[in-house]
C-alpha cells in the first residue's frame, strides 16, 4: 500500500471534504440536472429512492447526468457562471495552507468541473488541492464538445461510482501504525447521500445542518456535529488543532446540539 502523499510533512490534522453543496452553497450536479437535465422532481425522487434502499447512489447519479445534453465544455462554464462558493471557505483554506493541515476533496462529482469551480472560486492556489473524484469520458463515437458527447466515468465498481471511505482507509491504516503522539486527527465534511460510505471513516464528521446526511446519522446512529458554514468549522478545527478542545469534547456538543435541533423540529411540527 503506497503511503499517502498527505502524511509526508507530518500534519497534525488532515481535512477530507465533499464539494458539492459543501464546499459550494449549491450542488453543481443537482443544478445542472435541474435546469439542464431531466428535472428536480425526477432528482428530489432519486435521492429518496437511495435513501430508503432502492437504489444504489451509483444508479441515481448516472441517471442524473444522462439527462444532461449539454455539450461538456458549456457544462463547465455554465456551472462557473452560477455556482457560489460558502463565504468562508476561502479562509478556511488559507488557515489550512499556513497550518500544515491538507485539504483533500472527496466527491462523486466530476474531476473537470470541481478543478474549474475550484480555480474560478478560490484562485489558481487551489491548483493544489487533492481532489479524488468520478471522471469524464467520450460517449462511442462522440466528442465531449458535441451534444450528448460525454458520460460519467466512475471512480471504481462500488454502488457509490466512488465510495469515499476507500480513499479514507490507506490514511487510518498507516497512521494506526504511528505512535499515539504522532498520529494526525482526520475530519470529514458533508452533507449529502454520496458521504454516507465517508460517515463512519474519520475521527469527526461534520454534517450539513438541514442535510440527507444528519438524516442518515441519526438514523444510523453515526456521531456528527453540525455545521452550517466553513466558519464554524474552522473555528473547531482551530480548537482541536491547538489541543484547546479533544474531539470527545466536541464530538459531545455536536450530539448536544443534534439533539436539541432534533427537539425543535419535533416542536414545530
Amino acid at each position: 500500500m503506497p503511503y499517502p502523499s498527505a502524511l509526508e510533512s507530518n500534519p497534525k490534522c488532515i481535512f477530507f471534504t465533499d464539494f458539492d453543496g459543501t464546499i459550494t452553497l449549491m450542488d453543481s450536479n443537482d443544478y445542472m440536472t435541474d435546469n439542464i437535465g431531466f428535472g428536480g422532481d425526477l432528482r428530489r425522487q432519486g435521492n429518496k429512492d437511495v435513501l430508503d434502499g432502492n437504489l444504489t447512489f451509483k444508479e441515481s447519479f448516472k441517471e442524473m447526468m444522462d439527462s444532461v445534453t449539454t455539450p461538456y465544455p458549456e457544462c463547465i462554464q455554465y456551472l462557473c457562471d452560477n455556482i457560489k462558493l460558502d463565504p468562508y471557505f476561502k479562509e478556511f483554506y488559507t488557515w489550512s495552507r499556513e497550518n500544515n493541515v491538507p485539504v483533500i476533496v472527496l466527491s462523486s462529482g466530476m474531476v473537470p468541473i470541481i478543478r474549474a469551480l475550484l480555480v474560478h472560486l478560490v484562485g489558481p492556489e487551489a491548483e493544489d488541492i487533492e481532489i479524488v473524484a468520478n471522471d469524464v469520458a467520450d460517449r462511442p463515437g462522440k466528442k465531449q464538445d458535441q451534444k450528448g458527447g460525454w458520460e460519467l466515468k466512475f471512480h471504481d465498481d462500488s454502488d457509490f461510482g466512488h465510495d469515499k471511505s476507500l480513499a479514507i482507509r490507506p490514511y487510518a491504516d498507516h497512521i494506526a501504525k504511528l505512535p499515539e503522539n504522532d498520529r494526525p486527527t482526520l475530519l470529514y465534511a458533508g452533507d449529502g447521500v454520496s458521504d454516507l460510505s465517508a460517515a463512519r471513516e474519520t475521527d469527526l464528521l461534520f454534517a450539513k445542518k438541514g442535510k440527507d446526511l444528519v438524516t442518515y446519522c441519526e438514523r444510523e446512529g453515526v456521531p456528527f456535529t453540525l455545521f452550517e458554514d466553513w466558519k464554524s468549522i474552522l473555528e473547531t478545527l482551530k480548537e482541536i488543532h491547538s489541543g484547546k478542545k479533544s474531539l470527545e469534547k466536541v464530538a459531545g456538543e455536536g450530539a448536544e446540539e443534534a439533539k436539541q435541533e432534533g427537539k425543535e423540529k419535533e416542536t414545530t411540527k
